[in-house]
């Protein structure tokens, strides 16, 4: 039986009466049809989905009674931070979302020299919120708890403070694999922009701790290079094992 799940940005409680956000509303009432009487599954980052309700309802607002909760322990053990190089539109929307449904514990969007796409100001601030809209997406659908985080989009060298110990970068000129074993359980791992990391993006990586890994004989396009080295990792050391 299909669980109808909603990300809502408030606090949640047993026995609490909320109005959900609009969005929320939209995607429970106008496209799924639910009505007075039905029930959804509340989350709002904190690690328990909420069993709820709906009690009212008029043509702009829904109403929940909260009813349950219960701890959800899907996360995987392995904590991958993905610095991915800020790929156009529906690319980037892809990678956000396959990623966080493989298990990855958080974002990190920077601008590479090569990169096609620049960001800043209002239309990086517009850019992030619609970034985390996609992840949180991503979580209703695939049963996730927890939230990842998308940090603001920046240069590369200005993010690559307070990384994991381990911090990996994709590189098809590498002479060593993706390791299989992971210090700490923890990683970052650097995919590079459609045109890829330039010589300065490398030695910026590289001064910063990151150690090259190969993934496979062929090149990858940003959009799988990242995907398929999480699931080769969750493969390996993760929750896929």
């Amino acid at each position: 039986m299909r669980v109808i799940r909603a990300c809502v940005d408030a606090p949640l409680a047993v026995g609490a009466r909320i109005a959900l956000p609009e969005d929320a509303v939209g995607h429970l009432v106008r496209v799924l049809r639910l009505g007075i009487g039905d029930g959804c599954v509340l989350f709002n980052g904190d690690g328990c989905d909420y069993d709820a309700r709906i009690v009212a309802t008029t043509k702009k607002s829904v109403e929940v009674e909260i009813e349950g909760m219960r701890e959800v322990r899907n996360e995987s053990p392995l904590r991958i931070l993905l610095v991915q190089g800020i790929a156009r539109g529906e690319k980037m929307d892809l990678i956000l979302q396959k990623a966080t449904e493989l298990g990855v514990a958080g974002f990190v969007p920077v601008h590479g020299e090569r990169g096609e796409v620049r960001l800043d100001g209002e239309r990086a601030q517009k850019r992030l919120h619609h970034w985390r809209s996609v992840v949180a997406s991503a979580c209703e659908q695939s049963g996730r708890a927890r939230i990842p985080d998308v940090a603001a989009p920046r240069a590369l060298a200005d993010a690559l403070a307070d990384l994991p110990a381990m911090r990996l970068l994709l590189d098809p000129d590498a002479t060593q694999p993706l390791p299989s074993t992971i210090a700490d359980n923890a990683c970052a791992l650097a995919i590079g922009p459609e045109g890829g990391w330039s010589a300065s993006d490398h030695a910026t990586l590289q001064a910063a701790g990151f150690v090259g890994a190969r993934l496979g004989p062929r090149v990858l396009r940003t959009e799988t290079a990242g995907l398929a080295a999480i699931a080769a990792l969750q493969a390996r050391v993760g929750d896929f094992a």
